[in-house]
């Protein structure tokens, strides 16, 4: 018998990719689930603490994300991806950190330039 064991970055890898693939299905239910309660993102454009907060503003904008790399080591990953916003693909790298197998914190840098 063969058991498979998770490492904690495979998990974070796992999490992340369902997370992005909901939101880009506009699926916000089931994104919901793979972040805490009071995760906080820091973005360009401004900073929300909560997920209720975060989440009013992704169905609001309903972003499109377009993967190009995803680097895991344990409760951390770096996303680099292009986001779609108003039609505008923007290169964008995003820092994601897990606790207890959910996100817990967003950190995302891009040029905001093109949407100004």
């Amino acid at each position: 018998m063969k058991t498979e064991i998770h490492s904690p970055a495979s998990v974070t890898r796992d999490v992340l990719l369902a997370f992005v693939n909901a939101l880009n299905q506009e699926d916000f239910k089931t994104a919901r689930e793979y972040v805490c309660d009071d995760m906080k993102f820091e973005g360009v454009l401004g900073s929300r603490e909560g997920a209720d907060l975060y989440f009013s503003d992704m169905e609001r904008m309903k972003l499109k994300y377009n993967v190009k790399k995803l680097v895991a080591e344990d409760d951390d990953a770096c996303l680099l991806f292009d986001v779609t916003m108003r039609g505008i693909p923007i290169l964008s790298s995003g820092w994601y950190h897990m606790k207890d197998g959910k996100i817990s914190t967003i950190r995302v840098i891009f040029d905001p330039r093109p949407l100004l």
